[in-house]
């Protein structure tokens, strides 16, 4: 059942407690390899829950529109100073509701509509808000594009100079959404200093990797840096934006009044939690185990005759193209998640199909790092993986997907999950 249970609201409203058990209970009994998602402690879950969430606070500390802040006040400056500690910045801003408003704060902060801006498209690994043509940032500024080479499936950086120079933006976003390899900081500041932009690091998925020292930090070469507080970070749905002391003004201005109300207390108190958590050692050995997973899985993946996005991966990430495999990434996320495992169809560099039914999926071994799978049981999960993927090519699904499923229950029966008991 859910832990912490839930009495009142299986009284109240049935329906939805109904729902809520088996959410849990599929949680517990899929291998989650979606590369955002995880599991957050019993701790984040409580927090995440409190009365607080019965509290307006607009403003900032110390200068609230509401009366009453007493205890509010020392919720949010825990978080922002666990937040400037971890990550050794100036600068941090716990409200943001998630992480597309916080990239658009840094829009506002920092641009005007009709500005030139930069990011990763979107078929490459970038997110919507780094100036995709279907997302508000790509209707309100004009974006320049850059992309991966067809032969590394890495970041072109002299693509990047090159774009850089000529279209002189006013920001320039690094990361994304499906960047299976280590981001090159320095060589994105330098180009950055070049043409008097502003560098955006978004490390809403490598966010725990790096808390935990499993990745370069962006600290010291990104101007700003905007990142969600769960996936890799296992904290809630939230979102952060750090900075430098120069640019704080201009981002908390942005964030409030000018996007969004009154924080999310209970939100910014499980956020507090999560960073307390991720400044243990116990997070990095968690942290260096995500990646480790994830390149055992990727070794795994390439042996049985899979092709992956650049080859393997430095982080969370894999990015697998089926194009050899016979099978879209549609029909194969479908068919893998009847089968017990959970993950994503996903484009790749270069995809000849639509996005809606694209040649690849995405996975991510930050949720079953969590639940405590080691590198040493990757192969199997690759196994399982090859043998769904195979099936549904041949379309003789049949007793294959029943039968891996059972298996995966029965592996994950023996490692527990916060938020189940």
């Amino acid at each position: 059942m859910h832990q912490p249970p839930l009495p009142s609201l299986a009284a109240t409203d049935p329906e939805i407690a109904h729902l809520v058990e088996g959410e849990a209970q599929r949680q517990f009994d899929k291998l989650r390899l979606i590369a955002s998602e995880n599991y957050v402690s019993q701790a984040v879950l409580e927090a995440s829950s409190t009365v607080l969430t019965n509290k307006y606070s607009e403003g900032y500390v110390g200068r609230r529109y509401y009366e009453g802040q007493q205890f509010i006040d020392p919720v949010e400056t825990l978080a922002v100073d666990r937040a400037k500690e971890l990550f050794g910045v100036e600068h941090a801003n716990v409200q943001p509701y998630s992480g597309s408003p916080a990239n658009l704060a840094v829009y506002l902060a920092f641009a005007k509509p009709g500005d030139t801006v930069m990011g990763m498209g979107l078929p490459f690994g970038g997110h919507l808000t780094h100036g995709w043509s279907v997302s508000a940032t790509g209707k309100w500024f004009s974006s320049v594009r850059y992309g991966v080479r067809a032969d590394t499936g890495r970041v072109d950086m002299d693509e990047v100079r090159d774009l850089a120079r000529e279209h002189r933006p006013k920001l320039i976003f690094c990361g994304g959404t499906a960047i299976p390899r280590t981001i090159d900081y320095p060589a994105f500041a330098e180009i950055a200093r070049e043409v008097g932009a502003v560098l955006v690091a978004d490390i809403a998925h490598i966010a725990g990797l790096i808390a935990g020292g499993a990745h370069p930090s962006p600290v010291g070469h990104a101007d700003v840096i905007s990142t969600t507080t769960h996936k890799t970070l296992r904290g809630p749905r939230g979102a952060m934006l750090m900075s430098t002391a120069e640019h704080a003004k201009a981002l908390d201005k942005a964030v409030f009044p000018g996007l969004q109300g009154g924080p999310h207390n209970h939100t910014t108190a499980a956020i507090a939690v999560a960073l307390r958590e991720a400044s243990a050692p116990a997070f990095g050995e968690y942290a260096h185990t995500v990646v480790a997973n994830a390149r055992a899985l990727a070794e795994a993946l390439v042996e049985r005759g899979f092709d992956l996005v650049s080859g393997g991966t430095d982080n969370h990430l894999i990015l697998v193209d089926l194009t050899s495999k016979g099978v879209a990434g549609k029909p194969t996320a479908k068919a893998l998640d009847e089968a017990g495992i959970e993950l994503n169809y996903n484009t790749v560099p270069f995809d000849p199909r639509k996005p809606f039914d694209p040649s690849g999926v995405r996975l991510g071994t930050a949720a079953i790092t969590t639940r405590g799978l080691r590198p040493e049981q990757m192969p199997r999960v690759a196994e399982w993986i090859d043998t769904v993927v195979t099936a549904t090519a041949k379309g003789e699904q049949g007793e294959v997907l029943p039968t891996v499923s059972a298996e995966i229950s029965e592996l994950l029966s023996g490692y527990p999950m916060p938020g189940w008991a």
